[in-house]
């Protein structure tokens, strides 16, 4: 991660304003390969080149492993996110490939941590977001106290509506595996469409001596 940085950061949903976002040198950007999301990149998406010091996230849902690999040559992929429910066995087959691994988990007061344990080993990274009715993109953080059940094992991604409200409550959470922090809707104009603004403006608390 950038220099100084004790937590990642990561942009996701990236469409409209992508070299924007990429001057701000974000540790990770993600782009949204689901169809049904209003941040798909769609067909004819034309990725353009970023610095080497960003990696490229492909998120994908319940998408067939073949696909995947295809898109993960086509756009260069350093990363897959694992947004359905991918098995053991895909994330294995995937990370064969060299590509990193983060196996995404819903989480809410009756989510069982326990059902992470298979895939350690498998993967590099778990991101544990809000369980609603999309897969991601809800909008809205859960509750960060049911993480204290959590083994900390696998370093992980913490999403679900962080914005520039709330992203001073993660100091609480230092003594937690945190590798990263992954925003989205909290730091769009519009579906796809970044401010740079508040992109910035978290930068600067995570810059900080946070």
């Amino acid at each position: 991660m950038a220099e100084g940085r004790s937590i990642a950061l990561k942009v996701c949903g990236n469409r409209d304003n992508i070299v924007e976002v990429a001057s701000l040198n974000p540790d990770y950007m993600g782009f949204i390969f689901y169809e049904p999301s209003p941040r798909h990149v769609g067909v004819d998406f034309k990725m353009p080149v970023l610095p080497k010091s960003i990696k490229k996230v492909g998120v994908f849902v319940n998408e067939e492993v073949e696909v995947i690999k295809k898109l993960v040559a086509k756009f260069k992929l350093d990363f897959v996110q694992l947004h359905g429910h991918e098995s053991v066995e895909d994330c294995r087959v995937l990370k064969e490939l060299g590509v990193g691994v983060i196996k995404v988990f819903s989480v809410d007061a009756t989510f069982d941590f326990d059902t992470t344990a298979p895939y350690e080993g498998v993967v590099d990274y778990f991101l544990f977001d809000t369980k609603g009715k999309f897969y991601g993109g809800n909008a809205i953080p859960f509750d960060w106290n049911l993480l204290t059940n959590y083994h900390q094992r696998v370093p992980f991604f913490l999403g679900g509506g962080l914005t520039l409200e709330n992203i001073s409550g993660i100091k609480r959470l230092s003594t937690m595996n945190l590798h990263a922090i992954d925003v989205n809707s909290g730091v769009e104009d519009s579906p796809g469409l970044k401010s740079i603004v508040k992109i910035e403006s978290i930068l600067e608390i995570l810059n900080s001596k946070f």
